[in-house]
């Protein structure tokens, strides 16, 4: 579980550096993720939900994303439970930020939906980790 967890935080990365990319272009500049009307990520990522006093929300998701992984680095039962409440967190941003792209902004980005994704299984495989394995933290040996 540790490793998919793992895998999953390095796919937000990397998901939220793409929106980060796309956030710092200019915007109509043409991108990959630019499909039509409804699915637009330099539509979303210029608006001005993008930021939160200043700091773009895809590195928000980079910071985040990274802290889980530090947070398996040192395992146990302390770490998993912050894991787990860091996931229920970004699940409720994301939750967020996805009803901002349905109903006010009514475009949406694949990067933000793709990263919605990522966390929802984050959120599942914490929980699951933290609540129903009897996985033994790794002990780190001198």
């Amino acid at each position: 579980m540790k490793y998919l967890i793992a895998l999953l935080a390095i796919g937000g990365i990397v998901v939220s550096v793409l929106a980060w990319r796309v956030h710092n272009s200019e915007p109509g500049t043409a991108d990959v993720c630019s499909i039509n009307e409804h699915w637009d990520c330099g539509t979303v990522q210029h608006s001005r939900f993008a930021e939160i006093d200043g700091i773009p929300v895809a590195g928000i998701g980079v910071a985040g994303y990274t802290g889980f992984l530090i947070l398996l680095v040192f395992d146990g039962p302390r770490s998993r439970q912050l894991l787990f409440a860091g996931t229920v967190a970004g699940m409720a941003f994301a939750l967020y930020l996805t009803y901002i792209e349905e109903h006010i902004l009514q475009v949406w980005c694949l990067y933000c939906v793709i990263s919605q994704g990522i966390i929802t299984i984050l959120l599942i495989a914490s929980g699951v980790r933290v609540f129903l394995t009897k996985e033994k933290p790794v002990q780190l040996s001198a």
